[in-house]
């Protein structure tokens, strides 16, 4: 079993900067895809990001592509999602979510563990 457990929510004004994490415990991560996902009140959760086990090829959601940053440190078990230039409609509970195999790492089917998530408001 994999528990994930993400930290550096909280509350930023529209154009600001975050730094998300995401620590693994219970078993090494370096060999799984992870990825981040969001859901806003109201809304059905969506793909934000996602990185392969070794780190050299990344994924994006449209919205997100050229502000946020996903990135991950094996070594401490732990992967990150920087956010840029923030914007209201950004506010959602982000996750964090392990994949040991995909087909498609954007689809939130294809994980298998998830993170009880942090709360991320930007206000305009």
């Amino acid at each position: 079993q994999v528990q994930l457990v993400e930290s550096g929510g909280g509350l930023v004004q529209a154009g600001g900067s975050l730094g998300l994490s995401c620590a693994a415990s219970g078993r090494t991560i370096s060999s799984y895809a992870m990825g981040w996902f969001r859901q806003a009140p109201g809304k059905e959760r969506e793909f934000v990001a996602a990185i392969v086990w070794s780190g050299v090829m990344t994924y994006y959601a449209d919205s997100v592509k050229g502000r946020f940053t996903i990135s991950r440190d094996n070594a401490k078990n732990t992967v990150y999602l920087q956010m840029n230039s923030l914007k209201p409609e950004d506010t959602a509970v982000y996750t964090c979510a392990a994949a040991t195999t995909y087909y498609r790492i954007s689809h939130s089917n294809d994980y298998d563990y998830w993170g009880q998530g942090t709360q991320v408001t930007v206000s305009s």
